[in-house]
């Protein structure tokens, strides 16, 4: 991809092509710094990549609309599944032991992917500064940074060593520059600026049903991310494993059992659950969308009435740096592109902007689960869903996944770890009340209380009893 401006003769040439000069169409209508912001966007674009891309996102639109059945499909074997329920507290602790022994010794990172504006919440930012409504208001963005500080003090008292977990943020052009300005402006949460790395992934063309490019302007191309699987791209092309491995960071998101790759699941809460399942098809790992699974595999089960393909992806994974380069330099060009079919504004013909009422282009993207299969060895590790899984997609007034049910979520896990480390909850009137060692998510809780990461990382009686967090008052 060029970064160097170019003159409108070479940018001609480039899109035609490419059979995509249409774009040029209201140039003469441009003022010159219009005509300067174009040229460094049409700059940016390989001629053989967009005429690729147009073609692909054409002819794979035409094809999605048959069912893809997944043929050979079979569940991950037993012995490649680890999970919490099913361990005992001696193997839990000695996971844990080595996961802050790998922390204490700087060889852990986070990476978030953060390309993804807050629209089906109904708010213009990144969803990272969205707020749920906890008690404190704080949002999600400050929730990980806390979460990020709080292990990196446990593993530095655990093993009197200092360290630092690098926190790198996958934006988009869309949250890269909110996202840098709320940063700031909240003083990074406490961390050092210099361990939170923000890159920005690929942006390519929107293209209509016949493969050519559509305009957001006059001057400027219907752009998107190329989803959370330009993750690998945007690696390389942003230089972040290099900053990786100048920090000595050998693993992403910490679960270390000898694998190069694995993904954290949850048992799915029944059988149509819209989350993918991680499986094998035709002897590879991989995650079927819930779209693509047959009724008849989605409602099957074992004799003793577990789902077969219960192994609901959450998009939290665990990859070694190792892997994370050799996917970056041997196969990202090998990933599926997945064909999403949106609601595009565009520029027509006379140059008024057009808001569709029904999908009218087509954008595609890489998922980031679709390097399992090039894993030397995958694992995946079942979690517990009240622990670690409550989703936000949708604004409140919806039935599930909503800034309500993800408040709830993290207000019952809080009030479990209070129960659970003695905490002795009154009412206005100094009476105790009754706790409830097994609160409901779905069910109102007897009290609100929220507890801060700063106190507690997964509910550390030791640590929850020496903040004095002994006794709540009911408000």
């Amino acid at each position: 991809m060029s970064r160097t401006t170019m003159s409108f003769e070479e940018a001609r040439a480039r899109l035609e092509s490419a059979g995509q000069t249409h774009v040029l169409r209201f140039w003469s209508e441009l003022s010159a710094e219009e005509r300067e912001a174009f040229m460094g966007e049409l700059s940016q674009l390989d001629a053989d990549e967009l005429s690729l891309h147009c073609r692909t996102a054409s002819e794979a639109a035409r094809a999605s609309g048959g069912e893809r059945p997944v043929a050979r499909m079979e569940p991950v074997p037993p012995e490649f599944i680890g999970s919490v329920r099913k361990s005992g507290q001696q193997t839990l602790k000695e996971w844990e032991d080595e996961g802050f022994l790998q922390i204490a010794q700087n060889k852990v990172a986070v990476l978030l992917l953060a390309g993804g504006q807050g629209t089906r919440l109904g708010v213009p930012y990144p969803k990272g500064m969205y707020n749920v409504g906890l008690p404190t208001g704080k949002t999600l963005y400050q929730i990980q940074a806390e979460r990020i500080r709080k292990v990196q003090e446990l593993a530095s008292v655990k093993y009197d060593l200092k360290c630092t977990v690098p926190w790198y943020i996958m934006t988009s052009e869309f949250t890269l520059e909110p996202t840098e300005t709320f940063f700031k402006e909240s003083n990074y949460f406490g961390l050092d600026p210099s361990d939170v790395v923000m890159f920005e992934q690929r942006m390519i063309p929107a293209v209509d049903f016949n493969g050519k490019i559509m305009l957001e302007k006059k001057n400027k191309l219907a752009m998107a991310p190329d989803g959370n699987g330009g993750l690998y791209r945007a690696l390389v092309d942003n230089k972040i494993l290099e900053d990786m491995e100048r920090r000595g960071v050998q693993y992403l998101h910490v679960y270390c059992n000898g694998a190069d790759c694995g993904a954290k699941v949850v048992e799915k809460a029944y059988p149509t659950e819209p989350v993918g399942v991680v499986c094998r098809v035709e002897g590879v790992y991989q995650v079927v969308e819930y779209s693509e699974l047959k009724p008849e595999l989605t409602e099957q089960r074992h004799p003793g009435g577990e789902l077969v393909y219960s192994a609901g992806n959450i998009c939290n994974h665990f990859f070694t740096r190792d892997f994370l380069r050799d996917v970056a330099q041997q196969f990202e060009g090998k990933l599926k592109q997945h064909v999403a079919i949106k609601k595009v504004p565009f520029v027509d013909e006379e140059g008024n902007l057009v808001k569709p009422t029904k999908p009218n282009g087509i954008k595609m993207e890489k998922f980031v689960f679709d390097v399992f299969q090039f894993a030397k060895k995958f694992v995946a590790f079942e979690v517990v869903r009240e622990d670690e899984f409550s989703p936000l997609k949708n604004a409140d007034g919806a039935p599930v996944d909503t800034p309500t049910t993800v408040k709830r979520s993290l207000l019952a896990q809080h009030y479990r770890w209070a129960v659970q480390a003695g905490a002795r909850f009154l009412d206005e009137d100094e009476n105790p009340i009754e706790p409830k060692h097994r609160a409901v998510q779905d069910g109102e809780l007897p009290v609100l209380c929220e507890i801060s990461p700063l106190v507690s990382y997964s509910g550390e009686v030791r640590d929850l009893y020496a903040s004095g967090l002994y006794y709540f008052k009911w408000v």
